[in-house]
């Protein structure tokens, strides 16, 4: 028998296909739509982003970060994501256009597009659905009765995205070096080593050398313009 194989695309999400993190810009989104005063949003704003402070460890605000949710409808947080990603669209430049039509380049050639980010499924699902990737592996959240209790049950951040892509790929029997990757950061370095056609993006300095020194393709991340109004 001849085991059928696939071959994927992967890609990391915030400042890889979008041009902003995800996490950050759907919460200060969130703390308004949920009826925050303007103080506290800011508070809760500075708090958030302080969790990515020097010291530390990633996963660990991660964690911190997605603990905010507890007590907020599942249903609710998807709606607001789905607003959130609305706003986006009209007012353009949330996707990097050169990246996308890559994704829909790999789907239309029958290759599966996965896209594994930190975010969550109120930010992910949105955007793979406009993208048209097939799935989205994110950060997941835990939740009784349709309402999210703060903590994760699954993490994305560190070494979660190399080992998902790993894990994809050996269980529809892949070859890896059929298949593409595609990052903006340090961070991605693991995800893209694991392929044969890795892709860094943007213009960090750090990914440029790494991307220099392995023979990695480039892309520049180029945001999309709002279509015109009629």
């Amino acid at each position: 028998m001849t085991t059928q194989r696939t071959a994927f695309a992967f890609y990391d999400v915030d400042e890889t296909l979008i041009s902003i993190k995800s996490m950050f810009d759907y919460y200060d989104f969130f703390l308004e739509a949920v009826g925050h005063p303007p103080e506290e949003q800011e508070r809760l704003r500075a708090e958030a982003r302080g969790l990515i402070r020097p010291g530390l460890p990633r996963k660990e605000g991660n964690r911190l970060f997605y603990r905010r949710f507890a007590g907020y409808k599942v249903e609710q947080v998807a709606e607001i994501g789905r607003d959130w990603f609305r706003g986006h669209m009209e007012r353009g430049g949330l996707f990097h256009g050169d990246v996308l039509a890559t994704l829909r380049e790999h789907v239309a050639e029958g290759r599966t597009a996965v896209l594994l980010s930190g975010s969550f499924s109120a930010c992910l699902d949105p955007i793979a659905e406009h993208a048209g990737a097939d799935t989205a592996v994110g950060t997941l959240l835990e939740a009784e009765d349709g309402v999210y209790t703060g903590g994760v049950l699954r993490s994305m951040i560190g070494d979660g995205k190399e080992n998902a892509a790993r894990r994809l790929m050996e269980q529809a029997g892949a070859e890896p070096a059929e298949c593409h990757a595609y990052g903006d950061h340090v961070s991605d370095a693991g995800l893209l080593g694991l392929v044969g056609h890795p892709v860094a993006v943007g213009a960090d300095p750090k990914m440029a050398e790494l991307a220099e020194e392995n023979g990695w393709g480039r892309l520049a991340g180029v945001p999309e313009q709002p279509e015109p109004r009629r």
